[in-house]
């Protein structure tokens, strides 16, 4: 069996990385990132990027009530306002994808509160921490590697 603990390709990982730079700029909002890419990695249970995004959320000033209920952003009510659960929503269908698509009223309910770009934006994060997901659980990188 080949040792796991080889992340990436420098050329791929600087490629992810720049993609997931260019999204969270583009979408405008580091604080939503951070919920978006935590809820991802809380699907895909990526302990790796949960220990990294939590300590980058809490850098950017989501609060520890979001990151505490996060999990049932659904059920916490007055927690999350309308974009947050609307870009959730959307972060959970492309993430888990049940039905083979993204549910039109799921992509509705996000393009009411993010315009083409910024929604755009929103989609490719969820790619690419999708991306980061699947190589760093592959791998099996362990948490605890990430210095802010």
């Amino acid at each position: 069996m080949t040792a796991r603990t080889q992340v990436l390709d420098r050329a791929v990982g600087t490629a992810m990385s720049a993609v997931s730079a260019a999204a969270k700029r583009g979408l405008g909002d580091p604080a939503l990132a951070e919920l978006v890419v935590i809820r991802a990695s809380q699907l895909n249970h990526c302990a790796f990027c949960l220990d990294m995004h939590l300590a980058v959320a809490r850098k950017h000033g989501v609060s520890e009530q979001q990151l505490d209920l996060l999990a049932a952003w659904e059920e916490a009510e007055g927690v999350f306002d309308e974009r947050e659960r609307a870009a959730l929503a959307l972060t959970e269908a492309v993430t888990v994808l049940t039905d083979g698509f993204v549910p039109d009223e799921v992509y509705e309910r996000a393009a009411k509160h993010f315009d083409e770009p910024r929604l755009a934006h929103l989609i490719a994060l969820v790619v690419a921490i999708n991306n980061w997901n699947r190589v760093m659980v592959t791998r099996r990188v362990a948490p605890g590697g990430y210095t802010p």
